[in-house]
């Protein structure tokens, strides 16, 4: 387990965010989310007890916290008694309801779970000019099955606590769609910051 000094307070920011929100859901009752928050807290002890082998760079850290607030925040705070998850941001579609503050996140967080993959395997890559095409495929594809893993999760969810506000079909489905918009704009993020590809981008 390791985390270098200026990763620390991203480390106590995400244990207060769970301390907070923890307190919130269970004022309220709210079963679904408290599930949310052990899912979060399991993966921040995964992050933490990888972090000295895979080196997180802080702008992904940073990423994964804003991702904790955001999803945490949707399910808890409230506006003219609307949950934040289910308010409309911009009305492009009212067939499928989009631009939900659901689907922002969704977009966002798996654009910050594609980096992730990609930190995962770029240690694994030769030096030299790379196959970005190939990469491409098998990080955005790997972000995908992120998120894939997050409605798995949602549809357990669902099983456990059956008054959930998860959705049907297209909402699950929208979900798969905004996490793909994510994962390929992680990917142009990743293609530009690499440059040519000749190295790997910097561990902070």
């Amino acid at each position: 387990m390791y985390l270098r000094k200026d990763q620390i307070p991203i480390l106590v920011i995400n244990l207060l965010l769970l301390i907070l929100f923890t307190f919130i859901f269970m004022i309220r009752k709210n079963y679904e989310f408290l599930f949310y928050v052990c899912e979060v807290a399991f993966f921040l002890l995964l992050i933490v007890a990888s972090n000295s082998k895979v080196k997180y760079p802080n702008y992904i850290l940073w990423g994964l916290t804003a991702w904790v607030a955001m999803h945490l925040s949707g399910g808890g705070l409230y506006f003219d008694g609307t949950k934040l998850y289910e308010i409309m941001l911009i009305s492009i579609s009212d067939t499928y309801m989009i631009l939900k503050y659901d689907q922002v996140v969704h977009a966002f967080g798996f654009a910050v779970a594609t980096l992730v993959m990609y930190q995962l395997i770029r240690g694994q890559l030769k030096e030299g000019e790379r196959a970005w095409f190939s990469i491409s495929i098998v990080v955005v594809m790997a972000g995908l099955g992120a998120g894939a893993l997050n409605e798995i999760v949602e549809f357990f969810t669902t099983v456990i606590v059956p008054d959930t506000g998860v959705g049907g079909y297209v909402n699950n489905s929208l979900d798969l769609v905004f996490n793909l918009i994510g994962a390929i704009c992680a990917m142009v993020f990743i293609r530009l910051k690499e440059g040519n590809g000749n190295r790997p981008c910097p561990g902070s």
